[in-house]
């Protein structure tokens, strides 16, 4: 079977794709920095799925490096998952430069970064899939999260474009947008739990969604409906507003 290639693969929600992902069947690299630390991973999803996982150490803000990241792979991937992802309190980051610097860098800069190496080589070759994990805070800048929103509508953004672009090359592009997630990167927040989704919920989405070749997938669902009130309230009513 082909082989998936996952970057950002100690995330929560990466962990449940690879385990996804394995149990359909696909080969996987896990890719992220101090990739060492995916050893357990990769040896519990071997013995329950039988496929091959390759561990690669991968920095998605060491731009330099990704070229040849990409080239050294002995095999070229059918599909690649972007789960990279980092995020500070909005009071911390408008303060402190290097951290809204990282937000920009791993959130946007480095997903870009890697993912025009790919794109270049799917298009060529005319066949694969791309996903991106965004979020639904850059469907409108909110000043609880508007560095973390605007890198990620950034990406958005992005992530439409390169899905118009490879269009006729057969290369399928979804943008995936939770909304709460129960994971690491929130275990501070006092999160509403009929909104808050379970990472294994997540990857099953993407997986489900990336394979009927969906756009766009909200998850939970529920934030296509909430997001789209909140990007129709008029701007003069939304910016007195905290939510």
């Amino acid at each position: 079977m082909s082989y998936v290639l996952i970057i950002g693969a100690k995330s929560d929600i990466a962990k449940e794709v690879a385990r996804v992902y394995a149990k359909n069947g696909y080969n996987l690299y896990l890719a992220a920095r101090g990739a060492n630390e995916l050893k357990d991973l990769k040896q519990d999803i071997e013995v329950r799925s039988n496929v091959k996982v390759e561990i690669k150490e991968f920095d998605i803000t060491a731009y330099n490096t990704h070229e040849k990241f990409y080239t050294n792979l002995e095999e070229k991937p059918l599909g690649v998952i972007i789960v990279s992802g980092y995020m500070v309190e909005q009071k911390i980051a408008q303060k402190d430069w290097d951290k809204s610097l990282n937000t920009i860098n791993v959130n946007y800069t480095g997903a870009v970064s890697i993912l025009n190496i790919i794109a270049n080589d799917f298009e060529s070759e005319r066949r694969g899939f791309i996903v991106g994990v965004s979020s639904v805070a850059g469907d409108r800048g909110r000043k609880a999260n508007y560095i973390y929103g605007s890198a990620k509508a950034a990406f958005s953004t992005y992530l439409g474009g390169l899905r118009n672009r490879l269009f006729e090359s057969g290369v399928s592009v979804l943008t995936v947008k939770p909304g709460f997630v129960n994971t690491k990167m929130t275990e501070n927040l006092d999160l509403p739990e009929k909104l808050t989704a379970q990472p294994e919920d997540v990857a099953n989405d993407i997986y489900n969604a990336q394979q009927k070749g969906k756009n766009i997938l909200y998850t939970k669902s529920i934030w296509l409906l909430i997001m789209l009130i909140i990007k129709h309230i008029p701007e003069f009513i939304f910016k007195k507003m905290s939510i």
